[in-house]
Order: structure tokens, then C-alpha cells, then sequence
């Protein structure tokens, strides 16, 4: 079983920044893709920003493209995502997922970010 904590969230001001840190504990030595996910209020979840085993290659939903960058440590399965220059439409809770075999297969229980003056 892999755990995923997510940690880092918190009220922000409008224009502030925030980082968000999540830990997976996985057995085996693997790095795996993983990402963050959110849901904002009365919304689905939705995706924000994936980063492949390596830390080579990023993608980013629209949204947050420019303000937000997701990076990773060099060993285990620790990535942290930098959110820059927040909106209050950023207000959300924040899930980070690892990918097996191509699925989402393990999410953390999620992390407050609120976005208000």
C-alpha cells in the first residue's frame, strides 16, 4: 500500500504564494509520475499539473500555466508544487495523486488553500 501526504496549505492573500510538499511511500526504489489534482467549491475535481519520473517533463493545466511549478527531489517520490501570483479562484483543496500503470492510482487526503483578502 502507498501512502501520499500532502502538506503546505494555508490562507494566502490574494497576489501571495504558497508551496505544497507530498510524500509517497512507495516499497520499491521506482520514481513514478505524480501530480496534483484539485477541487474547488461545488466543482469536480480537476486536473493541475503532472511531472514525469525523471522531473524532465512538466505539463500544466491552462489555469495555473506561468504561476505555478511543480518540481521534484532527486530520489524517492517527493514533489512539491510553487503556486505564484494566487487568485482567489485558486481557493481549492489540493490532491496529490502517483501514477502505477498508467492510472491515478493513489491519492493523498488533501490540503486546504484558500485565496482571500
Amino acid at each position: 500500500q502507498v501512502q501520499v501526504v500532502e502538506s503546505g496549505g494555508g490562507l494566502v492573500q490574494p497576489g501571495g504564494s504558497l508551496r505544497l510538499s507530498c510524500q509517497a511511500s512507495v516499497r520499491t526504489s521506482s520514481k513514478h509520475v505524480m501530480g496534483w489534482f484539485r477541487q474547488r467549491p461545488g466543482k469536480e475535481r480537476e486536473f493541475v499539473t503532472t511531472i514525469s519520473e525523471s522531473g524532465g517533463h512538466t505539463y500544466y493545466a491552462d489555469s495555473v500555466k506561468g504561476r505555478f511549478t511543480i518540481s521534484r527531489d532527486d530520489t524517492g517520490n517527493t514533489v512539491h508544487l510553487q503556486m505564484d501570483r494566487l487568485q482567489p479562484e485558486d481557493t481549492a483543496t489540493y490532491y496529490c495523486a502517483v501514477q502505477f500503470q498508467g492510472n491515478w492510482a493513489y491519492w493523498g487526503q488533501g490540503t486546504q488553500v484558500t485565496v482571500s483578502s
